[in-house]
């Protein structure tokens, strides 16, 4: 009589798990993968796990709390809707860092336009610091020029500029949230200021 371990019945039961599927100890991969086959609970595991780095890089970004806990929840948001388009090119944590970014920047000229289009109502009202309106209603309008001229540069470069100059992010940040080369990121920051300094000149 054969031992009853060697039975092939016997052997396909060893082989099946013994417990539920614990989706926490899943890698981004396969969660990322499974949430393309349509599981939804993977969804819920990669914004629980990731939530913590995505406040943190929005916080880093973003100098207003508000802002940063905005574009934190709108990052989480574009997540779950854009995991389909992840296609595997780099680490999922890259491809969320530059999600997050650009999500930062959305919120910070949205609140930038917001400020742009109210400040002429107080603006006329209130005091200068110095006691010159005239000098504060320039200064006003040196910051819209600003914004106008800067809509008119490469996109590329005025994406440099703003991270590098308004966020004070490094270079090799930019580098990996945008994929340019550090030189090309410094390059373009270059030229972009340049391209501001032509403008605003004219």
């Amino acid at each position: 009589m054969q031992p009853s371990a060697s039975r092939p019945g016997r052997v396909v039961s060893d082989l099946r798990p013994d417990g539920p599927l614990v989706y926490e100890r899943l890698s981004d991969p396969i969660l990322v993968q499974r949430a393309k086959d349509g599981d939804r609970v993977t969804l819920a595991t990669l914004c629980e796990r990731h939530s913590p780095r995505v406040s943190r890089i929005a916080s880093h970004v973003l100098r207003d709390p508000e802002d940063a806990r905005d574009a934190a929840q709108e990052s989480l948001v574009k997540l779950v809707q854009r995991v389909g388009q992840f296609k595997g090119q780099s680490l999922f944590s890259t491809w969320l860092h530059r999600l997050v970014v650009n999500t930062c920047k959305d919120v910070a000229q949205a609140r930038w336009a917001a400020e742009r289009r109210t400040e002429p109502l107080y603006e006329d009202a209130r005091v200068a610091p110095d006691g010159d309106p005239a000098r504060a209603l320039a200064a006003s309008e040196a910051r819209r020029e600003l914004g106008r001229c800067l809509a008119e540069l490469p996109p590329a470069q005025a994406r440099v500029v703003v991270l590098q100059d308004a966020f004070d992010v490094p270079f090799d940040e930019i580098s990996a949230t945008t994929g340019l080369p550090v030189g090309t990121a410094k390059c373009y920051a270059h030229r972009g200021r340049n391209g501001l300094r032509q403008r605003l000149s004219a």
